[in-house]
């Protein structure tokens, strides 16, 4: 509701209005609140809670899609596709991995997975950390001392990782929404009313808070058949595993040719375009397509690039974190290439 979907919340917290941009105009979208404990998703067994992490989160995507289809088995032929953003740098290769390893060695449903699509991804926890103190600083946001501190502590790998993120622990960049570094944040005021901090077309920093308002609405929940819960954006879990990089993974799945595109928005300070980039240069990838613009309505929308195995980066200017969020249309317009298997266009008048 905050990014590729139908609907969007109004400021009554009570209507919706249609999202022109969403993706399921060019594809039928499951939306699948992942792991066992955030959203409106829970389990009948208490104890899977303990046991929630990387692993369990992708066995328990598979059963869920196997289940699905089973349920639904006119899908069973269609093309299959995974998507995701943020974290999901690890939850979508490691579902992919999962249901392409079913597929071979297991006499089960055949999920007839195409690629996977994954914007602003988490993908490796040390090339993040150092993706980010160069974001921060090439866009203004650090002083060449603090970086020269930084790098002067930090080798960015597991041997040195604390006494790098203490170099950092003073400084304050001020009240700026690392997710888009250049949107206007929500400010709340005393007296529980909120506003956007200055106007950005498309964009309403304060989106967050009708959508939460709705999703705990009895009616919704009623008509979503939920379990009546306390909805919320984010969820305290106890992890068990998360491996430090993505890397291995990313090099299996192309090794079993499927094609991944991976998308960055490049106001994100979180898991920032500089970071995607490093653990590309790990995958020791060739480049097949250079580095080249695409355009979106005449104007440039983003730059791509591909390599070996059809494996492909592309940037979405002047997005976030949350590209349909920030731009919905160039969002829309990555997707609908995507699933053709063509890089977007660059075209002039």
């Amino acid at each position: 509701m905050l990014e590729l979907g139908p609907f969007r919340v109004n400021n009554d917290n009570k209507t919706l209005s249609r999202n022109r941009h969403a993706w399921n105009e060019v594809a039928n979208v499951i939306f699948l609140e992942s792991p066992a404990g955030v959203g409106f998703s829970y389990s009948n067994t208490s104890s899977d809670y303990d046991e929630s992490g990387d692993s369990k989160t992708a066995e328990d995507a598979y059963i869920f899609l196997v289940n699905w289809l089973e349920r639904f088995p006119e899908y069973k032929t269609r093309a299959f596709y995974i998507s995701g953003e943020s974290y999901a740098g690890h939850y979508v290769p490691q579902l992919a991995a999962t249901i392409l390893s079913h597929n071979m060695h297991h006499n089960r449903t055949i999920i007839n997975l195409q690629g996977i699509l994954v914007g602003n991804p988490y993908l490796d926890r040390y090339k993040n950390q150092k993706g980010r103190f160069e974001y921060l600083h090439s866009h203004g946001l650090f002083s060449d001392e603090v970086l020269a501190n930084v790098t002067s502590h930090c080798n960015f790998n597991s041997s040195d990782a604390e006494a790098c993120l203490r170099t950092t622990d003073w400084f304050y960049y001020g009240p700026v929404d690392p997710y888009n570094i250049y949107a206007p944040i929500c400010i709340d005021e005393p007296d529980g009313s909120y506003h956007s901090s200055s106007y950005l077309p498309g964009y309403n920093a304060c989106d967050y808070y009708p959508t939460v308002t709705y999703l705990n609405n009895p009616l919704v929940q009623e008509a979503f058949h939920a379990r009546k819960t306390e909805w919320g954006g984010c969820t305290d879990l106890g992890w068990k595993d998360a491996p430090d990089s993505m890397v291995p993974t990313l090099k299996w799945l192309i090794k079993h040719g499927l094609p991944i595109w991976l998308f960055s928005g490049d106001f994100d300070a979180i898991c920032p375009l500089t970071a995607t980039r490093y653990t590309i240069q790990d995958l020791n990838l060739s480049v097949t397509k250079p580095w080249r613009p695409w355009t979106a309505n005449m104007e440039v929308g983003g730059y791509v690039q591909q390599y070996t195995g059809g494996f492909t980066f592309v940037s979405v200017r002047a997005a976030g974190h949350m590209v349909p969020s920030f731009q919905p249309e160039r969002g829309l317009i990555l997707l609908h290439y995507f699933l053709k298997g063509v890089l977007p266009p660059f075209t002039q008048e």
